[in-house]
């Protein structure tokens, strides 16, 4: 069998300062929407000596772990296929997944430490069990075999070019930048197994769809043995911790009480508890959650009630918290506001909100291992904010739990305006299930889903960030915006996939503003400029985006970016940006635009020149760069997002 090296990467063969910067958030939402082919990808380049098992633990850990710490720079990798352009941040993620898989399959140096991806996996595991893929037939079984004794690297090189569709120069650059020595020779090691490329996508390579088996009996009988006598010791200890006066049991999974301080108790009993009249929301000023009733099946559980108070005040060592950016996680001052209290799919769940917050606890049905605490900022929130929360997710679906005043819920695919809204069904202000706006597809974003909800007269449109409360959309000048509803939600259709951009940043709204059109060079038509800002509910943090969409273009492209800055907001809502742009007859250009109160915009730097008004065309080169500055009508000037 050829051997191959696989060398560290360095960073003239990975990355150049024109690579594109790939945020955490990006790399996430890639992951996610690519997860089951990035596992598949790992699980075929991983080597066969591994057993089906282990492989298949270890393609999972390899592709979880692929998640970066911070913003990374990722190699330009050509199109996977004609007509779609590959994400930054799924090229990212393919290449720490081919990376760490190429790893794994070398041989353990005795004076050198083992990277982490030739041990064993930590995470994920599975007890008393082997999970192996469900079997092929023999073509599959074939081409396994023909795979198995191939290199690491002829192996990345035939599953790229047949799982990822990857032209040979785009294996080659991939392969070099994971750290192959010889991508060529990969190649042509590649090249003596037949080209059966649809196979790679059957059963019998698929780490997500399992079958399992049951492990050594006999040596499993053993170790219980031995293991009866350790949890002799456990039970003796959890007896003792399980006396009257310390009350863990009650509580859940809460950590145990340190301190008995009269206000704290009072705060933790489920008698306690507020509740709003059924119709205080009619009659009150206000109009946010503070009015919101009691609802579900379950708000008389005070069992239920006292361990969602408990882990909220004492979250376990088992619980999993999460909150919005700038959300604090402590317990409550004092008795919080009862707002619901019920079974949603396989989890009871409990909503409290204490004026500042919401906090979100939930348990499986079948006990309360496994509890998940989540909490999000709602100071300040006004009726058009406080439309609904969300109740749970799962297989890809979300359940909301709409206002008092909701009378209508409805989901609209923002990438298909001409679909129209789809009704959902409301049973005590809890929705049906409406698919989330981050689907498993195999390609680019195509749809994005949005939760429409009507009162009266009045529709407003939200969407599901990954957060508690969903953030709401709104389109116009900044400082009279106007909530995306019906015939302006399609307004949002070429920019809904930039949404995924924000997501668990905490935000509010989200504004988009057509803010200029621009006549294209060459008779090529007209562009469209449009503005979105992302408010939060903490104030800083706010990001600006300047997209720019050619006339036919499916969605728009980000020209500019910035954040915490007053750009496109209420406070200023001038803004400037500018783009290279290659016409149909092969001219580049610099495109920029600000918005009407512009008065002249400058270009210097690598481009030098200048208009009145808010548009400026200049002819450029090919990687041109220049700074932009606008002078509004008043005489302020502004710079260009960048």
């Amino acid at each position: 069998m050829q051997s191959q090296d696989v060398a560290p990467p360095t960073a003239s063969s990975s990355v150049s300062s024109a690579d594109p910067v790939v945020d955490v958030e990006q790399a996430e939402a890639a992951l996610v929407e690519h997860y089951p082919r990035l596992v598949r990808l790992a699980y075929l380049v991983l080597p066969p000596g591994l057993g089906r098992s282990r492989r298949v633990l270890t393609a999972h850990a390899l592709t979880q772990r692929a998640l970066p710490r911070n913003r990374t720079t990722t190699p330009v990798v050509p199109a996977q296929s004609a007509g779609r352009d590959l994400d930054p941040g799924y090229a990212l993620i393919r290449l720490r997944v081919v990376r760490t898989a190429l790893e794994a399959g070398l041989p353990l140096m005795r004076r050198a430490l083992p990277r982490r991806s030739q041990l064993p996996p930590l995470l994920p595991q599975v007890r008393g069990l082997k999970l192996f893929p469900r079997s092929g037939g023999a073509d599959e079984l074939a081409l396994d075999q023909q795979l198995s004794a191939l290199t690491a690297p002829g192996r990345a090189a035939y599953v790229l070019r047949g799982l990822e569709n990857l032209p040979d120069a785009a294996v080659r650059q991939l392969l070099a930048a994971a750290g192959v020595a010889d991508a060529d020779a990969a190649l042509r090691e590649a090249d003596e197994v037949p080209a059966r490329y649809a196979l790679l996508a059957s059963a019998e390579f698929d780490p997500c769809s399992l079958q399992a088996r049951p492990t050594d009996l006999m040596r499993r009988r053993q170790h219980t043995r031995a293991a009866l006598v350790a949890g002799a010791a456990l039970v003796v200890c959890g007896a003792l911790l399980g006396l009257p006066g310390d009350g863990w049991g009650p509580d859940g999974a809460a950590a145990p009480a340190y301190a008995r301080n009269p206000a704290a108790e009072a705060a933790l009993d489920p008698a306690g508890l507020t509740r709003a009249a059924p119709t205080a929301w009619k009659t009150s000023a206000r109009t946010d959650f503070s009015v919101w009733p009691a609802r579900g099946d379950l708000t008389g559980d005070q069992e239920l009630l006292r361990r969602a108070l408990a882990v909220w005040a004492r979250p376990g060592e088992s619980v999993v918290v999460s909150a919005t950016p700038g959300t604090a996680t402590g317990g409550p001052a004092g008795p919080p506001q009862l707002l619901y209290a019920g079974v949603v799919d396989n989890a009871r769940v409990v909503i409290l909100h204490d004026g500042l917050r919401l906090a979100r606890y939930a348990e499986p049905k079948d006990g309360a291992a496994g509890a998940a605490l989540d909490f999000a900022r709602t100071d300040g929130a006004r009726r058009s904010e406080a439309n609904a929360v969300v109740l749970g997710r799962a297989d890809g679906n979300v359940r909301y739990l709409t206002a008092p005043w909701v009378t209508r819920a409805a989901g609209r695919d923002l990438t298909e305006p001409d679909a129209g809204a789809r009704d959902l069904t409301l049973t005590d202000g809890v929705t049906s299930p409406l698919a989330g706006p981050v689907q498993q597809q195999s390609g680019a974003c195509t749809s994005w889903n949005a939760l429409e909800l009507a009162d009266g007269s009045d529709t407003r449109l939200v969407t599901d960030l990954g957060e508690l409360v969903p953030a709401r959309l709104t389109t116009g000048r900044p400082g009279s915006v106007k909530d995306a509803s019906g015939a302006r939600a399609a307004a949002w259709a070429p920019y809904a996939c930039s949404l995924g951009s924000v997501r668990g940043q905490g935000v509010r709204s989200v504004n988009a503003w057509a803010y200029a059109s621009q006549p294209l060079p060459d008779a090529s038509g007209a562009g469209a400029w449009v503005c979105t800002r992302a408010e939060t509910w903490r104030g800083d943090g706010a990001r600006v985006l300047a997209q720019f969409r050619t006339p036919g273009g499916v969605q728009g492209a980000v020209a500019a970016k910035a954040q915490d800055v007053p750009a496109c907001g209420e406070r200023d809502p001038h803004v400037l940006a500018g783009v290279l742009w290659k016409s149909e007859g092969g001219h580049w250009y610099l495109l920029a635009a600000g918005d009407r109160g512009t008065g002249r915009i400058e270009a210097s730097g690598g481009i030098s020149d200048s208009a009145d008004g808010n548009l400026l065309t200049a002819k450029a080169e090919q990687g041109a760069q220049a700074e932009l500055k606008g002078t509004l009508e008043d005489g302020r000037t502004v710079g260009g997002l960048r």
